[in-house]
């Protein structure tokens, strides 16, 4: 089985032919070729490409372009915006383009309406599920918003980004930086919904291979399942707290999940979830 990120990013340097809305953490770029070589060296052989908001916003042509170059390497997610009145029209323009698996919302650096019954973020799940097409969702930070808006569409297949929890940019991590877990567990009891465990090691107060996330992390995975956990990096959001070659090991060299849990935990599931699988030359 392969190993597939669930979370990585690419992009540019700024420049006027696609200028930057803003600046992620990381380095000036991070090339759709210098993310293919840094997967090589550590053994992922493939992952799910995620248009960076923060550079792109809606505009996720860097994304595709870099799918297009290689094809076998990653699939797509691009950021949908609930407030434009020809959103499913654009899902399922999506939808139709090659190399897609899913769309993506993040409720609060979106700056989306705080109402789980706001038409636009409900018409983004429904039509998903219309499509059958998976959607991302970022809750951290609204987390009682993003769990009464999933209970309203038990249609749609939810993936909740990074365990549903607001993580650093920086260190230091957060003082409590599962305090908020408990909530995001009660999203377990909803068939519809999987969790990605992705950027679990910024989360820690520990140096590699931060033993301490286990414990939460494991209550995760007994909670959702490992038919419903998806491993990722979220490269290179993490660059300021670990190297995409860290947030690889830490689970791979971990004793506390067997070897045919992370079969499934770092790409099965994934794979199964988004109807993908890398196909290496």
């Amino acid at each position: 089985m392969p190993i597939i990120d669930a979370q990585v990013h690419a992009y540019e340097r700024n420049h006027p032919g696609r200028p930057w809305h803003a600046v992620l953490a990381g380095p000036p770029e991070v090339t759709g070729e210098q993310m293919v070589a840094a997967m090589d060296a550590n053994g992922v052989d493939g992952a799910i490409l995620i248009s960076a908001f923060t550079m792109y916003r809606y505009d996720t042509s860097y994304a595709v372009s870099v799918r297009n170059r290689f094809p076998g390497c990653f699939a797509l997610i691009k950021p949908v915006d609930p407030a434009n009145p020809s959103v499913a029209d654009m899902i399922a323009e999506w939808k139709r383009t090659p190399g897609t698996v899913a769309v993506r919302m993040l409720l609060v650096r979106g700056g989306y309406n705080e109402d789980p019954a706001d038409p636009g973020l409900n018409r983004v799940l429904k039509e998903a599920a219309r499509l059958s097409m998976p959607v991302n969702l970022h809750i951290a930070g609204r987390l009682d918003q993003g769990i009464e808006l999933i209970r309203r569409n038990p249609d749609t297949q939810i993936i909740v980004d990074h365990l549903g929890l607001v993580q650093p940019y920086d260190p230091p991590p957060p003082k409590e930086p599962w305090a908020e877990l408990p909530k995001a567990l009660t999203l377990a009891e909803l068939p519809n919904v999987a969790i990605k465990i992705t950027g679990a090691c910024t989360l820690s107060h520990e140096p590699f291979p931060y033993n301490d996330i286990w414990d939460p992390v494991c209550r995760v995975i007994d909670a959702f399942g490992l038919d419903r956990c998806l491993w990722g990096t979220d490269w290179t959001r993490a660059v300021n707290l670990l190297s995409f070659a860290q947030g690889v090991e830490a689970f791979r060299v971990t004793g506390r999940i067997s070897d045919s849990d992370k079969v499934k935990l770092m790409g099965g599931t994934t794979s199964r979830i988004y109807g993908w699988s890398p196909q290496r030359g």
